[in-house]
């Protein structure tokens, strides 16, 4: 018997990960809203960022691709999704370090205290809060101090239709997997993991419910 693995895979089980890029491009509204991240992210020359949960790097591409010399660090649990993620790279000329591992690790080769930027996208959602709470906690620790984190993510839905249709995501990635976003609770939980400055930014309405783009500062010292 397979080992079950220690993540839940892209849209809740490993055999729909070969259909992801096609859901997440249809059933969340993608190019709108990883336009708006990438926009508000603002890669520059020179930046370290890192995106944790990069998921078959669609994102990483864009912002690799977005600005002359942006060192780009992709970090992701599932092996069958870094494959992808590196075919796409490298059909796109994208220079991207890509790293097995689960957002909440520790791991040697990340360059902790020195990144100026690290982004997650529709993985919260995915976690349990333990693992909610170690990928926040990373984050933090992989910053510079005076850096930003971003989260892109499904927050409260202010509509019965979006309820609705974030019940589909639930289903998928599990109920109380999803419960802290379904409660508002992603900036509380941002700022207990030290960040200051919590905002949110914007929410782009989408076909399995609303994505919400909060940050966090990491204070200089």
């Amino acid at each position: 018997m397979a080992e079950k693995p220690s993540f839940t895979p892209a849209l809740g089980k490993s055999d729909l990960t070969g259909d992801y890029d096609r859901v997440i491009a249809v059933m969340t509204r993608e190019r709108k809203w990883r336009a708006r991240l990438l926009a508000s992210l603002g890669p520059k020359n020179g930046e370290t960022i890192i995106d944790l949960g990069s998921g078959t790097g669609s994102l990483a591409i864009l912002i690799q691709q977005s600005a002359y010399g942006v060192r780009m660090i992709a970090v992701d649990p599932d092996p069958e999704v870094r494959r992808i993620a590196e075919q796409k790279a490298a059909s796109a000329g994208a220079d991207i370090t890509f790293v097995t591992a689960l957002g909440g690790d520790r791991v040697d080769s990340l360059p902790y205290g020195r990144a100026h930027k690290v982004v997650t996208s529709l993985v919260l959602h995915q976690c349990p809060m333990s693992a909610k709470q170690e990928l926040l906690a990373n984050a933090f620790a992989l910053l510079a101090p005076g850096g930003t984190l971003f989260v892109a993510d499904y927050g409260v839905q202010k509509s019965l239709l979006m309820q609705l249709l974030f019940n589909q995501v639930r289903s998928l990635d599990g109920y109380e997997n999803t419960r802290a976003n379904k409660d508002g609770l992603i900036p509380t939980l941002v700022s207990r993991a030290g960040f200051g400055d919590v905002t949110e930014h914007w929410t782009v309405q989408t076909p399995t419910g609303s994505i919400t783009l909060w940050t966090g500062l990491k204070a200089l010292k």
